[in-house]
């Protein structure tokens, strides 16, 4: 029953922040006040068969409500799995393709792919949530994160049974393998000789910057630069991407310079630069020219037309604040409001990374809040820890309890921030409770001493 109440908790505290936004009466609003006297009578943490009657009326509820409590329920796929049924059995709700592909990604996450393929087979026979190219994208990348390259390249092969065997699903693949640091797999997946025998092309560009990519994500600085010249030896034409990327590479290998030069050649060939390479170009010369260069580039880019997106402002942000210059970065917080670009999670985590005042993260925590940014566990992690080590153990529990009532798990990270803070405290009847609470869970604790744990304690987490 507390997973029944959890999730009718979680579902009201979204709808009400849909009517502190909007000042409207949410459909999920209504399906309180129809249902709340028999909120998941039958769950059950199994699938069940589908429906054969036709769509049913599911006014009372909307997907997007339903994917929110999903998103929230991302860091404990058994709360959001058992929600998942109870939506479509207690609310008649019909999950469509996208409801699906959020399950699969947080089935995914806990490597349960036996549930995961349940799914699928389960959407494969209903007409309203057929698998799609971003299912088999989620499928590649879940399988790839756990390193499980073989599972991943079997599963493209099994698309022909979903008629999705395709140049698309084929750069999924090879995208979700150079993301994931399985560059060497993806390479020898193109340039093996087995793409010929699939019948795809590899010799075009697009394929190339997902390998360039891929060794940009390893790390592997001297791999790019042969990568590089390759493509030039190969005949394969660079575009505006490939540059974008390289001048990334330059970047984070610590030549800066090097980037800023690539952008001069770009500027001479006449290429016209979109917003994602003038992000690049923005953090190069912020970082080898200085701050104020970097913003004389983001008014280049506005006075050639090139609308600024959130990574922009946040790249000047974070320019501004690595520099000393808060006022500054509140100024160009207030310009991305006025110019209709949202804040993202990114934005306020440049500040709060920055900012030294409790009181000020405060307020920020509050606006970002208040603006409609769902914050993210890693939100709440720097919070606790930021506080925790200035020894306010109060503001500790403060953003413990907005995430609880924002309906949101906390993960081992989560609990450790807690659990340290408590320590360092020296309140250690109650840090031990927090720590058999997410052994409970089945969370692994990390051994500390004050605690008397060891290694090994609990079950692994992933």
């Amino acid at each position: 029953m507390a997973i029944v109440h959890g999730c009718a908790r979680m579902i009201f505290s979204i709808s009400v922040k849909r009517l502190s936004s909007f000042s409207l009466i949410s459909p999920i609003h209504r399906l309180f006040s129809s249902t709340s006297h028999s909120i998941f009578p039958n769950a059950t943490p199994h699938f069940h068969s589908q429906s054969p009657n036709p769509l049913p009326d599911q006014s009372h509820v909307d997907h997007r409500t339903v994917h929110e409590t999903l998103s929230c329920y991302s860091e404990d796929w058994k709360r959001a799995f058992e929600f998942f049924n109870w939506v479509e059995t207690a609310c008649h709700f019909i999950h469509t393709t996208d409801t699906f592909n959020k399950m699969l990604d947080i089935l995914g996450k806990y490597f349960e792919f036996d549930l995961s393929w349940d799914l699928v087979r389960r959407m494969k026979n209903n007409p309203y949530s057929m698998p799609n190219h971003a299912t088999f994208r989620i499928m590649f990348k879940r399988y790839i994160t756990a390193h499980l390259v073989n599972e991943a390249i079997a599963t493209f092969d099994k698309l022909g049974e979903f008629n999705l065997k395709d140049d698309i699903s084929f750069c999924n693949v090879v995208d979700a393998l150079c993301e994931y640091k399985h560059v060497i797999e993806a390479h020898e997946l193109c340039f093996s000789g087995r793409s010929k025998d699939l019948g795809f092309n590899v010799n075009d560009t697009k394929i190339h910057n997902m390998i360039l990519r891929g060794w940009f994500k390893m790390g592997w600085w001297s791999k790019c630069r042969e990568f590089w010249e390759e493509m030039d030896k190969k005949g394969i034409k660079k575009d505006l991407h490939s540059y974008s990327i390289y001048m990334d590479i330059m970047c984070k290998s610590g030549k800066p310079w090097k980037a800023v030069k690539l952008y001069k050649e770009m500027k001479k060939k006449g290429m016209k630069l979109d917003v994602v390479a003038y992000n690049t170009v923005i953090r190069a010369i912020g970082i080898s020219d200085g701050a104020e260069f970097g913003v004389g580039v983001f008014r280049e880019m506005r006075d050639l037309g090139c609308e600024p997106n959130v990574v922009t402002y946040n790249t000047v942000i974070k320019l501004l604040l690595g520099n000393g210059r808060v006022r500054q970065a509140y100024s160009v917080l207030d310009q991305m409001l006025k110019n209709d670009c949202a804040p993202d999670v990114i934005t306020y985590h440049c500040f709060f990374g920055s900012l030294e005042k409790p009181r000020e993260i405060l307020k920020l925590f509050d606006l970002m809040i208040r603006n409609g940014v769902q914050p993210r566990m890693d939100t709440y992690v720097m919070l606790m820890r930021k506080f925790g080590r200035w020894g306010f153990l109060r503001l500790v529990f403060m953003v413990w309890k907005k995430m609880e009532e924002l309906g949101s798990s906390p993960n081992e990270f989560a609990y450790n921030a807690l659990i340290d803070a408590l320590i360092e405290k020296g309140l250690l009847d109650m840090a031990r409770k927090y720590d058999e609470e997410m052994l409970a869970k089945g969370i692994s604790s990390k051994p500390r001493e004050e605690l008397g744990t060891k290694l090994g304690q609990g079950e692994p987490h992933t």
